[in-house]
């Protein structure tokens, strides 16, 4: 039986087993709208309570973010058009705000507080709600905004403002994780508990107030309430990518964007380079049909790919997404707190965690050039008391391309165990296994393609490769968390990865077209390469003050192991005919070219401040020292080394907030990477430095848009190049630099209106080498690239559910692969997408490409072009219960 049968049995026999599992642990429910609710922990006073359902009536929620609000209760109809009770809006007389053994409460003052529609619009620490039907008055009819800034020292702020004519928004920002808001229905109108360890820091606003009557003495009971939510999908507010703790974006001093789950649904997301394209300055480095689809530049330089935090060190090559949540991407060095690294920044991977609560969903997606995809999402508790959760996500696609000879299947699953094991220390296994057999395209020549060829043009389907590539990639690892009290936490994580690469096949040998301008010569290789890697980190965070400023600690410490081993083989093959190509052409024998294997071993120490000098000043300090070890050997050569280095980089920044909504700041970041090898005397080359200074602004436009514009000076030193006075030895004297400035704006423009959109002017080139002429441009990288995504869904009327979305890519010219003899030309691409959803049902068709331009993604020198994907179609129809 062949191994993608075996891997499909599995996948479904799991499955099974799963779902018998639930049922046996738990009674399964069926929610409704289960991306858009969660639970809420609501207080009635007991004449309110004979209005509400049974916990056994209520249809059971998918997520389970902390804390939300409450629906109107059932024998309370919501108010009709955009929440007026008989063409009325309810006025909010006061806004209240009273210390409470718990924290706080604040008060909106309404004697016709049942009448109002509350919905649930929280995302990352931001409790949010909508009260829908209500406006903010004086006494004299005038409107007002309510806040109050650190009232808590677990909250940021609380804001109570009209966002129009007839909703008001409560907004409750948490330092560190979404704030436990509580909310009680009684005669003094709605009353929004805020649940925290710590007491009040400074005195609570009050404003104007009217009369009101004496609330219940009666008791209050807690009742478990299903809500109605809209979440705030298209922006984050907050990330650990930039600090590895959960801060505010607005508070880091350098570039970072998040590319959240509504987005990457929106858009049908199923690789990394897709996600990339929503980041402003990220180019992609390979193309849609290429074996490696993972490798993307940041302002010009490489990046790294993180997982959770934590290195992807087997190359990145295998991505799923049936189970991320979110794409983050650190724009520029990052090696305080992410160790040896590439200059451009890091790209680091969420994964999908445990829900406290059942969910489950299934999706299939059929689409152009025979691609199909199955998932499924299978989450909630395994017992009673909810301490132990799981998750589990599996897929299966197969593809074709708009190439010949390209086929490529992939099977993928994902088990994650959540174990509380006390009320402060949470263990989190996970696993992956991503099995993937397919072909593989090496590009087409430039004559034929950008230049003209006496023959004519090259087919864009055309393909000069015969391979079968297989690929296997495992992950399994743990997360051990442990909150010693409010202001410290512990957290220790560890990953084994271990992949697998076989490709044989015929490709071209690089050499680009003969004399006749028709055939290209090819070999026949044979490549296997096998990747082990570890990955232990600890790290130790803290809150403490030192007089009145405060301090957010960051200790940690990471040891990583990677050991590659490879062997390839190589032997003659048949020329092709690109015109008019004969496919199965007889090869040759192989023979052995490279028998080897490396390990890098590594240890990093890094300790990180982030100072609040005043409320609207902040200060981020960090450094790290890194030691790192490399060994190599080659088998054929019978020839072993081992290189040494160490390295110290440091971090500054500073955040300066004038008024609340904007922030000014600047920063200094470093990287390194260490090169192996020695010169023409036997001196060790040291690692490469990378230095980035950044300016910026980040504005929140309003409580829902946010946009930032940064400015950036970010050098490559120590690169290695040809030694012209020693023929075969490198010399680090080569430098690059990338210098421009990007834009971006994400969140929500009007109700149902969302945005994610970017600009990015670089000027990468070479400042000193021996080997390209000082001045040459980076290749595939333009001077001028725009991305833009919108989508808009209809709120109300008989159109509520339906939605659109459109997006636009331009990128501008640049050269070839560090080749400024040619260059590929701009385009713009146009995508699209239309969707309706309907209780639990959602479909969904995205467009790529919709007008079909012709256009080339990148190439990788004069013999491999890559054209650009052409108009494709994919329907995809998800089902949650």
């Amino acid at each position: 039986m062949k191994q993608k049968q075996l891997v499909k049995i599995f996948l479904l026999t799991i499955s099974v087993w799963v779902w018998g599992a639930i049922s046996a642990t738990a009674t399964v429910v069926p929610n409704k709208e289960v991306q858009n609710k969660s639970v809420a922990s609501v207080l009635h006073n007991s004449r309110s309570i004979r209005q509400i359902r049974q916990l056994s009536e209520i249809e059971r929620p998918s997520t389970s973010a902390t804390m939300l609000v409450q629906s109107p209760t059932p024998n309370n109809p919501p108010p009709s058009q955009g929440g007026k009770q008989g063409g009325e809006v309810i006025p909010i007389t006061g806004v209240k705000a009273n210390p409470t053994p718990k924290g706080m409460e604040v008060i909106l003052e309404t004697l016709l507080g049942t009448q109002l529609q509350v919905t649930n619009r929280s995302t990352g620490n931001n409790f949010i709600v909508d009260v829908s039907g209500g406006q903010l008055r004086l006494p004299d009819g005038n409107a007002f905004t309510f806040r109050s800034e650190k009232p808590l020292t677990e909250i940021t702020e609380i804001t109570v403002t009209n966002i129009d004519a007839t909703t008001v928004r409560v907004t409750v920002v948490g330092e560190k994780a979404l704030p436990k808001v509580e909310l009680f229905d009684d005669n003094a109108g709605l009353v929004f508990g805020i649940a925290t360890a710590a007491t009040a820091t400074q005195p609570l606003p009050q404003l104007p107030q009217t009369p009101q009557q004496t609330p219940s003495a009666e008791g209050d009971q807690p009742i478990e309430l299903v809500v109605t939510g809209e979440q705030d999908g298209y922006r984050v507010p907050n990330s650990s990518v930039g600090t590895r703790t959960d801060t505010p974006l607005r508070d880091i001093p350098q570039t970072i964007q998040v590319i959240p789950q509504q987005v990457l649904r929106d858009q049908n997301v199923t690789r990394l380079q897709d996600a990339t394209r929503n980041i402003a300055g990220a180019t992609q480095e390979t193309s849609s049909i290429t074996d490696i689809d993972q490798i993307v530049r940041l302002r010009g330089f490489l990046v790294d790919v993180f997982r959770n935090g934590l290195r992807d060190q087997e190359g990145s090559q295998l991505i799923d997404f049936a189970n991320v949540e979110r794409v983050e991407a650190l724009s520029g060095p990052a090696s305080v707190i992410f160790g040896r690294g590439l200059p451009g920044g890091v790209v680091n991977i969420v994964t999908k965690q445990p829900l406290r609560d059942p969910f489950y969903a299934v999706n299939a997606t059929i689409g152009s050039f025979d691609f199909y995809r199955g998932a499924i999402d299978l989450s909630g508790p395994l017992n009673d008391s909810k301490t132990v959760l799981y998750r589990l996500n599996a897929a299966y696609q197969d593809r074709n391309a708009f190439v010949d000879l390209f086929d490529e299947s992939q099977s993928f699953i994902s088990p994650v165990v959540s174990l509380a094991l006390g009320d402060r220390t949470q263990l989190t296994l996970e696993g992956e296994y991503t099995d993937t057999q397919g072909s593989f395209f090496y590009g087409l020549p430039i004559e034929g393609t950008l230049l003209p060829n006496p023959n004519g043009r090259i087919p864009r389907n055309r393909n000069t490769t015969e391979t079968d590539l297989n690929r296997t990639l495992t992950r399994f690892g743990y997360r051990l968390e442990h909150q010693f009290s409010d202001n410290w936490s512990l957290e220790n994580v560890f990953r084994a990865s271990f992949f697998d690469f076989d490709v044989l096949g015929i490709y071209p040998d690089g050499g680009g077209f003969n004399s006749d301008n028709r055939t290209i010569n090819r070999v026949d290789r044979n490549n296997r390469f096998n990747t082990q890697a570890y990955g232990l980190q600890t790290y130790l965070t803290g809150k403490f003050s030192t007089g009145s400023i405060n301090h957010q600690l960051l200790f940690g410490v990471d040891l990583n192991s990677i050991t590659n081993t490879g062997q390839s083989f190589e032997g003659p093959a048949s020329t092709i005919d690109v015109f008019n190509p004969v496919y199965g052409q007889p090869a040759g024998p192989l023979t052995v070219t490279s028998d080897s294997d490396s390990t890098t071993d590594s240890l990093g120490f890094y300790v990180q401040d982030q100072v609040t000098l005043a409320p609207n000043l902040k200060l981020l300090l960090g450094g790290r020292f890194d030691l790192a070890k490399q060994t190599s050997e080659d088998f054929l050569a019978n020839i072993e080394s081992s290189d040494s280095s160490d390295a110290f980089t440091p971090r500054v920044g500073i955040v300066y907030q004038p008024i609340q909504p904007i922030s000014l700041y600047a920063s200094y970041a470093t990287s390194f990477n260490p090169q192996p090898g020695t010169d023409f005397e036997r001196n060790r080359f040291q690692p490469e430095r990378g230095t980035q200074c950044e300016v910026g602004i980040k504005a929140d436009l309003n409580d829902q848009l946010s946009a930032t514009l940064a400015f950036y000076d970010l050098t490559l030193s120590n690169v290695l190049t040809e030694d012209r006075d020693n023929p075969g030895f490198s010399v680090q004297v080569g430098e690059q630099q990338s210098r421009g400035f990007d834009l971006t704006f994400q969140g929500k423009i009007l109700p149902g209106w969302s945005i994610i959109a970017g600009y990015a002017h670089i000027d990468a080139k070479v400042t000193e080498d021996n080997t390209f002429p000082v001045g040459t441009r980076f290749g595939n990288v333009p001077e001028n690239s725009f991305n833009l995504w919108t989508k808009y869904e209809f709120q109300h009327g008989s159109l509520q559910g339906f939605g659109v979305g459109v997006g636009l890519y331009f990128v501008g010219e640049r050269p070839g692969f560090f080749d400024s003899t040619y260059e590929l030309p701009s385009y713009l691409r146009t995508d699209a997408a239309l969707y309706y959803q309907r209780n639990k049902l959602r479909v969904a068709v995205n467009f790529r490409n919709l007008f079909d331009t012709t256009y080339f993604e990148n190439s990788f020198g004069r013999a491999r072009i890559f054209y650009g994907e052409p108009f494709a179609v994919q329907g995809t129809i998800s089902w949650e219960f």
